[in-house]
């Protein structure tokens, strides 16, 4: 059943982000990532477009033209850039990114990691996360800084790997909060 399935998926999810989390030293977005996942109106969406392979928001959209799980969700999780568009009083867009705190940016990254692996299984390689950034990189606003972080941290995982990229994040991108 598709319940079981979806809730063995956001598990994995999950556990894949709290242990990067913990690596680099965000025990509390480790813990706390993604909890809107198990509410009502992200859980039951997620069941009925579970396929195992993609995400149930990519497949509500298809279906309905838009996603209510995802609405919800982007608007609860400060890791995702969505979350942070605002109102643009400066230039000529009419919404722009804000400057995310950067360990919502290194958790942005992580989730994005962790959902390669999630979803590709077997076929993830450290460089899935970044091709995945790029096929949609056109569509997305994002502060100019917040690309620029991320975009360094999936191109450092691509080359570099894991283990080294999340030694980086710990030491040189996180070591202001100590």
């Amino acid at each position: 059943m598709n319940f079981w399935k979806h809730l063995r998926t956001i598990n994995h999810h999950k556990r894949l982000v709290r242990k990067a989390c913990f690596k680099v030293g965000l025990y509390r977005q480790g813990l706390l990532h993604d909890l809107s996942k198990y509410m009502p109106s992200e859980f039951f969406v997620g069941v009925k477009y579970y396929s195992g392979n993609a995400s149930p928001n990519n497949l509500e959209r298809l279906a309905k033209g838009y996603s209510s799980a995802w609405l919800h969700h982007k608007g609860r999780n400060k890791h995702h850039l969505e979350y942070w568009i605002d109102y643009n009083l400066e230039g000529d867009a009419p919404v722009a990114g804000m400057r995310m705190p950067d360990k919502y940016i290194v958790e942005m990254f992580i989730d994005r990691m962790s959902a390669s692996k999630n979803y590709q299984k077997e076929n993830y390689t450290d460089r899935s996360a970044l091709e995945y950034y790029e096929r949609g990189k056109s569509r997305q606003i994002m502060h100019p800084e917040v690309q620029e972080l991320l975009e360094r941290l999936l191109h450092m995982l691509a080359e570099q790997g894991e283990d080294a990229t999340l030694e980086y994040i710990r030491k040189e991108v996180l070591k202001k909060k100590k």
